[in-house]
Order: C-alpha cells, then sequence, then structure tokens
C-alpha cells in the first residue's frame, strides 16, 4: 500500500477550492495515517514549465504548508495530468511491486481522475478516499458536482473503491 499525494500545491490549494477546510483535514489526517501505519507517502507536484510561475523554484509550485513533506518522503514531478506520465515514479511503483495505490490531492477532474484512471489500467487497486480530493467551479459544472460526479458516479465500481476516511485508515492499519 502506498499513498500519492497529488498536487497539494501552494498556487491551486485555497478557498477556491470545493469544502476547503474539510479537503485540508482529511488529507492531513489521511498523510498522519500512513506515517504512523509505516504507508509509504509519495508526494508528486505539477509542472507547468519554466515563465509559467507554477514550475520548480516558483513559490507557487511548492507543496501547501499543511501538508508538506518530510525529508525521507519522495517526490516526484510530472508535466501530464497522469502521475504515471513520470517514468521514474511509474518504475519505482511497478519495482516496489506495491499493487494498492491510494490517491489523494488535486484536482479532482484533471490530475486525480487521470492518475485514478491510469493506475486502474495498469492493474492496481484504487483507494481514493471521499473528502481528500478537491477543485475548482469550471465552464460545465459547480465544484460540488464536479466532485460528486467523479467520486460518487465516475470512479465507484469502474476505477477505483471511494470509501471514507475512516475506512482507508482501517485498510491501512490492517496491511
Amino acid at each position: 500500500m502506498t499513498l500519492l499525494v497529488i498536487d497539494i500545491q501552494k498556487g491551486i490549494t485555497d478557498e477556491r477550492l470545493y469544502d476547503f477546510s474539510g479537503f485540508i483535514e482529511n488529507a492531513k489526517k489521511i498523510i498522519h495515517a500512513a506515517r504512523e501505519n509505516n504507508v509509504e507517502v509519495i508526494y508528486v507536484q505539477h509542472d507547468d514549465g519554466p515563465g509559467t510561475g507554477f514550475s520548480v523554484g516558483d513559490e507557487e509550485f511548492e507543496i501547501y504548508d499543511a501538508v508538506r513533506p518530510l525529508e525521507s518522503e519522495k517526490r516526484y514531478y510530472k508535466t501530464v495530468n497522469s502521475c504515471f506520465g513520470n517514468e521514474e515514479l511509474k518504475n519505482y511503483l511497478r519495482e516496489k511491486q506495491d499493487h494498492t495505490l491510494i490517491m489523494i490531492g488535486l484536482q479532482t477532474n484533471f490530475c486525480i481522475d487521470a492518475s485514478v484512471k491510469s493506475a486502474s489500467e495498469r492493474g492496481y487497486e484504487v483507494i481514493v478516499p471521499l473528502g481528500a480530493n478537491s477543485t475548482f467551479d469550471n465552464a460545465y459544472m459547480d465544484k460540488e458536482t464536479t466532485y460528486k460526479y467523479y467520486n460518487e458516479m465516475m470512479w465507484p465500481d469502474r476505477f477505483a473503491k471511494c470509501i471514507t476516511v475512516d475506512e482507508t485508515i482501517k485498510r491501512m492499519e490492517q496491511k
């Protein structure tokens, strides 16, 4: 079992997110539980490229302070939506032969969705703790509808197990 903390970066982690405070509290709770139960925590950061303001070295690119990684935890950068676009991370997970990935982070309808589906296609058991991913309003749906569309309709029984934070923590404790 491995926890992937995806794109919880300063430039996009703020009150515009659906249930911002609940999302941050759930993310902190899951990260803490993973550390307590010896579940590896891996951070993934999206890089839009030099000059965008959202790239290596930019303040907006950095991990949001409330969920920052420990020095010992791995960090990977990606330039596409799916975490599996990073070859080093993809190879590390394959070599680790860990078949369960817990995914939390941003944004529900972009990088989380792409990572969930990519992991599922690669044969991983994917767990998405409810309330531990979030997104913004978009041109087609408000942020709550977007969140519910993926967490309640798109992913369950197709691509991921969408379970409560407490159920996720119990799975960590029983691993």
